[in-house]
């Protein structure tokens, strides 16, 4: 399934589970989500709260990234936007960047 299919999938799915949800309230999942992935790596890297072992704190992280792609086209689908576009967009700026050779700006001067 590409993105476009998803998103497409995905809206008809938020239709029928969620028919008055507002636009803002992706948001907040995907900040609900993006702490649930700080916590994995904070109680990983301190080796508490059962995420001493590495399988476990990968299966969280892996949930929360997951979580977090789905809230993405949650706030797309109610917000009007394409999420394929939005990634191809961004990353056609992101790719021409060279942080090692331009460390102020990315981006060569030429």
């Amino acid at each position: 399934m590409d993105l476009r299919e998803f998103q497409v999938t995905h809206a008809a799915w938020l239709a029928q589970n969620f028919p008055n949800v507002e636009p803002w309230e992706a948001l907040a999942g995907i900040v609900e989500e993006v702490g649930e992935l700080s916590h994995a790596h904070l109680k990983g890297h301190n080796k508490i709260r059962g995420l001493a072992d590495e399988a476990a704190m990968k299966a969280m992280k892996a949930d929360a990234i997951g979580d977090i792609f789905i809230y993405i086209a949650s706030y797309c689908n109610t917000n009007g936007l394409d999420l394929e576009t939005c990634i191809l967009r961004a990353w056609s700026e992101v790719k021409r960047r060279d942080w090692r050779l331009n460390p102020e700006t990315g981006v060569s001067d030429g």
